[in-house]
C-alpha cells in the first residue's frame, strides 16, 4: 500500500480522542512511507491528518473542488492539490490515486465517501480494500447496523466481511495493506 485515501471531518469533533487519533495516524503513515490522499482541506481532522503527514516528511495529495478552493478552505501546503469541478469528480480522482480506504470520524461527507467506495468496489470499479477506524467508539451504532443490514439480507455476509473494522491505527493499515495484496473476491450482494 503506497497512498491510502483518508475520509475524515472538516471539523475535529468534541472528543479529543478524535484528534489523537488523527495525528498518531499521519505520523504512522508517514513512518510507513504511506502517501496521504484526502479531500484537500485545512479545517478539521482534514488539517491534521495533512499537516502530520507532511510535519513528518510524508507526501500528502488533496483533492477539491473549486467551489470549496473559492471559499478558502483549500491547503495550500500540500505535496500535490488537484482542483476538480465539483464533488463526483473528487471523489473519482481519490479512487484513481489511492490503494486504499480508510474513514475516521467525519459527517455526511464521510458517510458519503466510504460507502461510494464500497458500493463501487461491489459494482466492480475498482478492488481496493477500505476501513473504519473506529477512534473511541464513533462507529458503533453504524457498525450495529451494517449487522442489521446483513441480518435482514440486504448485504450478504461475504459483502459485510469486506469493510475493515478496527480501533487500532497499526492492525487498521496492517490489515489493508494485506488486502491490497490479495486478489479481489467474487461477493453477492
Amino acid at each position: 500500500m503506497h497512498k491510502l485515501a483518508v475520509y475524515c471531518g472538516a471539523n475535529a469533533g468534541q472528543d479529543p480522542a478524535y484528534a489523537e487519533a488523527t495525528i498518531l495516524l499521519g505520523k504512522t503513515m508517514a513512518e510507513r512511507n504511506v502517501d496521504l490522499v484526502y479531500g484537500g482541506g485545512r479545517l478539521g481532522l482534514m488539517g491534521i491528518i495533512a499537516d502530520t503527514v507532511l510535519e513528518h516528511g510524508g507526501q500528502v495529495h488533496g483533492v477539491i473542488p473549486e467551489m470549496l478552493k473559492d471559499l478558502e478552505v483549500a491547503h495550500r501546503g500540500v505535496t500535490e492539490l488537484h482542483i476538480v469541478a465539483n464533488m463526483h469528480e473528487r471523489k473519482a480522482k481519490m479512487t484513481d490515486l489511492t490503494d486504499a480506504f480508510v474513514a475516521l470520524p467525519g459527517g455526511v461527507g464521510t458517510m458519503d465517501e466510504l460507502f461510494e467506495a464500497w458500493s463501487w468496489n461491489a459494482l466492480g470499479y475498482h478492488n481496493k480494500p477500505f476501513a473504519i477506524l473506529n477512534i473511541a467508539g464513533y462507529w458503533d451504532a453504524m457498525i450495529v447496523f451494517l449487522d442489521k443490514m446483513t441480518e435482514q439480507g440486504f448485504v450478504s455476509a461475504d459483502r459485510r466481511k469486506q469493510l475493515i473494522i478496527s480501533d487500532n491505527i497499526a492492525d487498521c493499515l496492517d490489515r489493508l495493506a494485506a488486502a491490497c495484496t490479495t486478489e479481489a473476491g467474487s461477493f453477492t450482494w
